[in-house]
């Protein structure tokens, strides 16, 4: 590790981009406390921490929800277009050829951009109105002028936030998403921990040792299944070189997650949604939709349905996210235009198939630890004493940033060693 960093230290390229990616999140961090005008924070604060969905969803935000701040909904909006886009590969003809083309990449890319924007102005809205409704006095009633003014604000922001994203994952030192939300995540630990100092009861000693080696336990695993992967063996065809023939052995990595950390922003953006809509039915005067509201929150509110469904999405996801990522098509035609081969299997369709099947298989191991890492904290409510929603965060939150360290450092690892063969 000390190595690696007197590597990048040592190189002036690295060590600008990693300077450049600090500037941008030292701009995002300063942004989330900038509020919107008529909020009050205090009662704002107190709303979040009697809140466990909107405290997640603040998680995913880097903070800035809970201060309310004009980079309030982070990259939801894009988040949720990417999701749409994606959706939409897999149902429609058109798109699907897109995402096999670089030019149809980028095309997409920049409808999911415009789509963001459209999705920024709902989602702001819909935020106002159910802090207004239920909020407990976070924000008073505001004129039509102000409103406007909030919604502008707010979705300035969002895209201000998405440009930020881009501009980090440009310089390749990660997903320029991935790295915020990891931002945001650890700006909050030394509030935590300072809470944790000052509220610190000797009866909620189990409780805090159990949540630590759950930790480090999570921490193994995730490690553990990020760089688990399955080599498959590649042969190179035979060539005369001189007066003898050469041919050359290697293999091709198959991670076991191959979709990241993704899965679960997926999966989280999707369990916060019904929840948070019932919370803003239940306050209707209608009383059919306030019933409805009323059941959908405390449908949520059972662990069992809330983990299965988490569960459910973080799994589907996986394989999902997987499909999008893996082209085993494109992997066996550039395997047989470079003369190489999968000992015992024909090359061209078969090697695809093969690949596919090989994938399908150590994904389902790979989407099974994602869920159950992701639902166990939500398991361990049943034993935990004191308040759960700060488990759930911490659980999620954990996953999250041990899955986007191991990325960020892999890519500037990959950028050392590109800058090393450089040199010869």
């Amino acid at each position: 590790m000390w190595n690696a960093l007197t590597k990048l230290w040592g190189n002036r390229d690295l060590r600008n981009k990693v300077a450049y990616v600090l500037a941008l999140l030292l701009v995002f961090r300063l942004a989330a406390h900038i509020p919107i005008p008529g909020v009050d924070i205090a009662n704002l604060k107190a709303f979040f921490n009697s809140n466990a969905y909107l405290g997640l969803l603040n998680v995913f935000s880097g903070g800035a929800l809970e201060n309310f701040s004009i980079v309030m909904l982070g990259v939801g909006p894009y988040i949720t277009a990417s999701i749409i886009f994606q959706l939409l590969g897999m149902i429609v003809p058109k798109f699907e050829e897109m995402q096999k083309e670089t030019d149809g990449q980028r095309q997409i890319q920049q409808w999911t951009r415009y789509l963001a924007v459209p999705l920024a102005v709902v989602q702001s809205y819909a935020t106002i109105t159910l802090l207004q409704r239920t909020g407990g006095g976070v924000l008073g009633a505001l004129s039509a002028w102000q409103m406007i003014v909030a919604v502008a604000l707010i979705t300035g922001g969002s895209v201000f936030v998405m440009w930020l994203g881009e501009l980090i994952t440009e310089k390749n030192i990660g997903n320029g998403i991935s790295i915020m939300i990891f931002a945001g995540i650890v700006s909050s630990l030394p509030t935590a921990i300072q809470q944790l100092v000052a509220t610190y009861d000797s009866s909620q000693l189990p409780t805090i040792v159990l949540y630590v080696a759950l930790a480090l336990g999570m921490i193994f695993m995730v490690v553990f299944v990020t760089e688990g992967q399955r080599k498959i063996p590649i042969s190179t065809a035979r060539q005369l070189r001189g007066q003898s023939l050469a041919g050359r052995e290697t293999h091709l990595p198959l991670r076991v997650n191959q979709a990241g950390v993704i899965p679960i922003i997926f999966a989280v953006s999707l369990v916060l949604f019904p929840p948070i809509v019932g919370q803003y039915l239940s306050t209707m005067s209608i009383g059919w939709l306030a019933a409805t509201g009323n059941f959908i929150v405390s449908a949520f509110n059972n662990k069992l349905i809330y983990g299965l469904l988490y569960f459910t999405f973080v799994f589907v996801f996986t394989y999902f996210y997987t499909a999008v990522v893996f082209k085993p098509d494109q992997i066996a035609e550039n395997l047989q235009k470079r003369g190489s081969f999968i000992p015992g299997i024909r090359p061209g369709k078969p090697t695809a198939e093969y690949l596919q099947y090989v994938s399908t298989r150590i994904v389902l191991f790979g989407a099974a630890f994602l869920g159950f890492v992701a639902v166990l904290p939500v398991a361990l409510q049943a034993f935990a004493s004191g308040s759960t929603s700060s488990v759930v965060i911490g659980g999620t939150s954990l996953l999250i940033v041990v899955s986007v360290a191991l990325e960020t450092v892999k890519q500037i690892q990959a950028q050392i060693q590109v800058r090393a063969y450089e040199q010869f």
